[in-house]
């Protein structure tokens, strides 16, 4: 019996290592899998944004803010112009992860089956203001003159009170969100686009051209207006911040980010993050767009407002 003793005591030993052992690599497993922070549980992919140029400056600087987050260092965010119409498409597609719209989907893609696919991701508002170079001689414009501006029948700045200087259209193509938010609450209609006018995809290139070129207007976001141009009142009203929350001021619309069907877990924590206190208080703010929780009035696929 003394003789195996040592023996016993051995083998006892040994069980007992190897249920601590076991019990050890249990509560690593298990640590790892409830750390959000771990290794593990590292958010990664490629996200890549398309459209809207009046939403690009937003998107462009939260996605850099973005991927500077430790938690999301790999995460790649791009953000590519090309306007609405192209972001939805693309998107609609699988071309792209995310399509930046200043339009709700079903004005933009001909094919009803193919809009309800989007979930929409509202992230801003945006406020759309005419403008003109600074020698047009003109502060304030009505609906019904940029109508006659914008389809030919006034053709200089003198016939509606400023110099004597013929207009130069710079217009956006069909496919711009910008353009159909114009023609839809400024103008309230489509204009065919007239012999000399300019079309630009960019709204960094028609801000350049706007301010450049002598005699000429155009229309562009808050995010991109400064002293090089003249920003011109729609029926007496200014294109403010203020004015768009209260609904005197008509010519504005959602920024929509679409996801084909629900986002993937990178994808949504960057739409997440563009909702978040950080960029709607501050970069939504100091670019000129609209935190959606400020408006006092909402807007339906449709057009019409609501208080």
């Amino acid at each position: 019996m003394f003789k195996k003793l040592p023996f016993i005591l051995m083998t006892l030993t040994f069980v007992l290592v190897l249920a601590a052992c076991g019990s050890k690599n249990d509560a690593g497993t298990e640590g790892a899998a409830s750390n959000g922070s771990g290794a593990a549980a590292e958010l990664s992919g490629n996200i890549l944004a398309v459209g809207s140029t009046a939403l690009q400056p937003l998107v462009e600087q939260a996605g850099q803010k973005f991927m500077a987050v430790d938690e999301y260092k790999n995460v790649m965010v791009q953000v590519q112009g090309g306007g609405s119409g192209t972001g939805l498409t693309q998107v609609s597609e699988g071309q792209a992860t995310i399509g930046n719209s200043d339009v709700f989907a079903e004005e933009k893609l001909k094919e009803e089956a193919k809009a309800k696919e989007l979930v929409d991701h509202q992230v801003a508002v945006v406020a759309i203001a005419p403008v003109s170079n600074k020698d047009s001689g003109v502060q304030d414009l009505t609906k019904q003159q940029l109508i006659d501006i914008f389809s030919g029948k006034i053709t200089n700045w003198k016939d509606v009170g400023g110099a004597d200087q013929a207009i130069i259209i710079v217009n956006r193509p069909s496919s711009s969100g910008t353009r159909a938010t114009f023609e839809n609450f400024a103008l309230g209609t489509k204009v065919d686009d007239i012999q000399g006018s300019i079309q630009e995809d960019s709204s960094g290139t028609v801000k350049k051209l706007v301010s450049e070129t002598p005699g000429a207007i155009g229309y562009l976001a808050l995010s991109y207006l400064d002293d090089s141009l003249q920003v011109l009142k729609f029926e007496g009203v200014e294109a403010t911040v203020e004015n768009v929350e209260a609904g005197t001021y008509p010519v504005w619309a959602y920024q929509h980010m679409y996801t084909k069907g629900e986002p993937d877990a990178a994808t949504k924590a960057f739409l997440d993050y563009m909702l978040s206190d950080e960029i709607q208080q501050t970069d939504v703010k100091e670019l000129g767009y609209i935190p959606v929780s400020g408006m006092k009035v909402k807007r339906d696929a449709t057009g019409n407002v609501t208080q």
